[in-house]
């Protein structure tokens, strides 16, 4: 499932093609039809992203569109328009160029005590300027739940997906079975601090890079990491590998239906 610097960056590009733009707005495929024609020859005002979800605004309409990818959507901007329609496209914009929305989880039109009950679920995300970090904390500080697991909880942080969650509790040197409670507050401020860093540099550059400079392929002399996800990562999909940094072994565990992936190493800590 994209993290949320992809959806930051989605938010970005929909407001670099559409922002302030007449658009034409249709569903293809049929099943956003009555929605897509109400915003069909409106201003796109804005789009923004909460964690996972993204939301797109329109000049003189109160509902705002709610987006989320979900494990399959994708949303792919290619210049022109009129373009042929090629697979099941939920929702396609139009202005100087074409945005095609195909397989997401949810592409809804949403009335805006809609949209404030689906922000008001969501822990606070390390990518927005108005996000706090003590609302995460006082969710971390009076949990038993392994921190693991909390921050991959949406409702305690939004955007934080797997890749995130393991690469930072590396980089943080924190075991990834801790509860919680037992984390210093010093601790959970590096952590949300590493957060916001990374997440800033997956909008900016398209992928998750974790690794310092230190331990890149060609300091390394190593080999250049081969996965469909991109990015140099130090624990992510790596079971089974040596550490970058203490040579250890790389350990994978399923937690809470997903694999968890750490240095047993590097992270004896709580």
């Amino acid at each position: 499932m994209p993290e949320g610097h992809t959806l930051h960056r989605l938010a970005d590009d929909l407001r670099a093609a559409f922002a302030g733009r007449v658009v034409a707005s249709t569903s293809p495929q049929g099943r956003f039809f009555d929605e897509a024609a109400r915003l069909d020859g409106l201003i796109l005002e804005d789009a923004e992203a909460w964690g996972k979800h993204v939301f797109v605004s329109f000049l003189d309409l109160p509902e705002q569109v709610h987006i989320h990818l979900g494990l399959y959507g994708t949303f792919v901007f290619t210049p022109g328009v009129g373009r042929p329609v090629v697979g099941q496209v939920r929702w396609r914009l139009e202005a100087e160029s074409t945005a095609d929305l195909r397989g997401p989880n949810a592409c809804q039109l949403l009335t805006p005590p809609e949209v404030d009950r689906i922000v008001a679920r969501l822990g606070p995300d390390p990518l927005r300027d108005d996000a706090d970090p003590e609302r995460a904390w006082r969710r971390v500080h009076s949990s038993v739940v392994p921190i693991a697991t909390l921050l991959m909880d949406q409702t305690v942080l939004a955007g934080v997906g797997n890749v995130y969650r393991a690469e930072v509790l590396f980089r943080q040197h924190v075991a990834p079975m801790t509860a919680g409670r037992r984390l210093t507050r010093t601790r959970w401020d590096a952590i949300w601090s590493d957060l916001v860093g990374l997440m800033r540099t997956g909008v900016e550059v398209g992928r998750i890079d974790t690794v310092r400079p230190e331990h890149e392929p060609a300091v390394m002399g190593r080999e250049p990491r081969a996965d469909d996800h991109g990015g140099e990562v130090y624990v992510y999909r790596r079971d089974g590998q040596r550490c970058h940094v203490c040579n250890a072994v790389i350990r994978r565990r399923p937690l809470a239906g997903r694999n968890l992936f750490w240095c047993p190493s590097c992270q004896r800590r709580g």
